[in-house]
């Protein structure tokens, strides 16, 4: 009788960790990169949630279709530490004395993103929100997971992403305006109307390749 992908996986089986890696490491990446702004900082996200999916594989359940729902639990839970670490490090650079700022010329980069101003828009907004509605809301739209697979990464009911998600949505129309708005009124534009959705650049998970690579 042939294994299932995750009974291999929680057998120690590193192909079926590198068949999971390359099925899942983009959309992983991608829900990093919408969730944080920052490329570097995503492949960091994917290296992390990867590793961890490795040390934690033997707590995977046997039944089940795919590791999806799974993968991205591990990947929310590696932005709250990721969050954490920042507010950290923020508290911290604030106590050091100021110092001349000289420009980052990858944000430059950044901009030239059609939609740059309006997904950090999103992340700001996002950012207002609990923190049940925001992974809610990253998981379900963001990366595309049904409601039960939501619920399964965050290990919370059914019942309770369909109302943390309705109750988001209807949050961030508001707030995303606003902080449009904002942004327009700082640059001295003219306000417009906003549409369309983010971009995501789709080349850089080959950085973290080597986890696949180390673990075979």
């Amino acid at each position: 009788m042939e294994l299932s992908l995750r009974a291999r996986l929680r057998a120690g089986d590193q192909c079926a960790y590198g068949e999971i890696f390359d099925e899942h490491a983009q959309a992983i990446y991608a829900y990093a990169v919408r969730r944080l702004g920052d490329w570097a900082a995503a492949e960091d996200v994917v290296s992390l949630t990867f590793l961890e999916a490795w040390r934690l594989r033997g707590k995977l359940h046997e039944d089940g279709e795919g590791v999806r729902p799974w993968l991205f639990g591990i990947a929310t839970n590696v932005l709250r530490n990721t969050a954490r670490a920042g507010r950290r490090h923020r508290a911290a650079m604030e106590r050091l004395p100021e110092r001349e700022v000289v420009p980052d010329f990858a944000d430059e980069l950044v901009e030239r993103l059609e939609d740059s101003s309006r997904l950090a828009a999103v992340r700001r907004a996002l950012a207002q929100l609990r923190r049940g509605d925001r992974e809610v809301f990253s998981l379900c739209v963001w990366a595309g997971l049904e409601y039960a697979a939501a619920a399964e990464a965050l290990g919370v009911p059914v019942g309770t992403v369909r109302s943390r998600l309705s109750r988001a949505r209807a949050r961030l129309r508001v707030l995303v305006d606003a902080e449009l708005a904002v942004g327009e009124r700082a640059a001295g534009k003219r306000v417009e109307p906003v549409g369309g959705g983010g971009q995501v650049r789709n080349d850089r998970v080959g950085a973290v390749r080597s986890i696949q690579g180390n673990s075979r």
